[in-house]
């Protein structure tokens, strides 16, 4: 049962099994949008992700002078490239092109860069969330590449303002602890600079995956970044080719999925995704593994089936997309479960960390909170209405736990738009095919 404001979850008293086929992959879709938005020719996208993320995306795009013809029903996407080019044309006697990217972080950073090649000025902002989001760290990097740009507010987060010329080159450092974004849209943008681009990794990178999958989507389209052991990528002026290129289905949201399968004593079968996907959230798999589920890894499928789950203590912080799917299933395993190494989720859509921590103990259970994770320990879950904080994940993640509670209602449910609109929809579809 749903209404505008929550959605009641209702219990299911039997294992859930079934195949189920998760929209394409957002992050995917957003990194094949820019190669191919920068590329030489046309792109035939298949596998599109048709989201809030994605939309805001490609309206961006147009504002910035590159076609996007999409097919929402057949979720395909054809782009025809502006050659390293894109165009800032203000509207309506404007000085300046603005882009509005709601809470998109993947859209803000990839095209804050992307702009940047360009010539004239450009404002983007979101929504009060992403005005708490940080991107100076891009924006120095931008600079020490010849890029004239500032965020207007003291605490470095959007709105930012970029004040076009190209991107120079050079050797530029950023830091790798807060987001791989921000690495991500340096590299996607970096071929089409006048010069040979060097950027030095400082510390840790975070979600490591996630820069291998941008470094394989540019591979793809025709172009080669050098990596080092020393941390360090290096981008020569290079001209990326429109492609055919198909989107997997979404890893992260694949994980509700197989989760599902986990607490319910089920088997669930997600096709489309492999041991050797782009996406690093297919390790999710291996996590259910650890706690005691069976998964079968073939070559165009994974299929989990849940066994009795043991708490496990991980480190997450290449996969932290999944960590509060984790933190659900945590509630059914056998002893504590500790998340560990997720200090940048505080700086996603909300502090995923103290999020997943207040809502816990809305249902009654104990939860012990450190600045880079947190430690769960199952127990009696009461009734609650949990509160989504503008999050997909938080509303996708703990619908999961009224599964198997009563009493169990996810507030603006709505807010799944973001990267998976049909997301209660599939999962009645699995829970009513279960039961017949």
């Amino acid at each position: 049962m749903t209404t505008a404001d929550t959605y009641k979850v209702q219990p299911v008293n039997v294992s859930l099994r079934g195949e189920v086929q998760p929209p394409g992959s957002k992050s995917i879709t957003n990194r094949a949008f820019i190669t191919a938005a920068l590329a030489r020719g046309k792109t035939h996208l298949t596998g599109v992700l048709h989201s809030r993320d994605t939309e805001v995306m490609v309206e961006s795009l147009r504002k910035l002078g590159v076609q996007v013809e999409q097919d929402l029903y057949a979720c395909t996407a054809t782009i025809t490239g502006c050659g390293g080019r894109p165009q800032l044309k203000p509207e309506n006697g404007a000085d300046q092109v603005e882009l509005f990217l709601e809470n998109s972080g993947t859209s803000i950073r990839f095209l804050t860069a992307l702009v940047a090649l360009a010539k004239g000025t450009c404002r983007l902002d979101g929504i009060e969330r992403m005005r708490e989001r940080p991107i100076e760290h891009l924006l120095e990097a931008l600079r020490q590449l010849g890029v004239d740009c500032q965020s207007e507010l003291e605490t470095g987060c959007p709105p930012v303002l970029v004040k076009a010329d190209g991107i120079q080159g050079g050797q530029v450092e950023i830091a790798g602890n807060l987001s791989s974004q921000y690495l991500s849209g340096l590299l996607m943008a970096a071929p089409a600079a006048k010069e040979k681009v060097e950027i030095s990794i400082q510390g840790d990178l975070v979600s490591v995956p996630y820069v291998d999958m941008t470094l394989k989507v540019m591979k793809a389209f025709g172009v080669d970044c050098k990596t080092t052991e020393t941390k360090k990528y290096v981008v020569s002026p290079q001209k990326y080719i429109g492609q055919n290129y198909h989107i997997e289905p979404d890893a992260s949201a694949a994980s509700y999925f197989f989760a599902a399968a986990a607490i319910t004593g089920g088997r669930v079968t997600i096709h489309g995704l492999h041991r050797n996907s782009l996406q690093g959230d297919v390790r999710f798999a291996e996590v259910l593994e650890e706690m005691g589920c069976l998964v079968t890894w073939l070559p165009n499928s994974i299929t989990v089936v849940g066994k009795p789950l043991q708490g496990i203590d991980i480190d997450m912080n290449d996969i932290s997309d999944t960590a509060q799917t984790l933190a659900v299933v945590a509630l059914f395993a056998e002893g504590p479960t500790s998340i560990r190494n997720v200090e940048h989720m505080r700086h996603k859509e909300t502090d995923r960390v103290e999020a997943i921590a207040v809502e816990m103990q809305r249902m009654g259970i104990k939860v012990e909170v450190y600045p880079d994770g947190l430690t769960i320990y199952p127990g009696p879950v009461q009734p609650a209405v949990i509160e989504t904080y503008d999050d997909h994940r938080m509303a996708m993640s703990f619908a999961l736990v009224g599964l198997l509670h009563e009493g169990i209602q996810i507030s603006d449910p709505g807010c799944t738009s973001k990267t998976y609109p049909h997301f209660f929809t599939d999962l009645e579809k699995l829970c009513n095919q279960s039961q017949l």
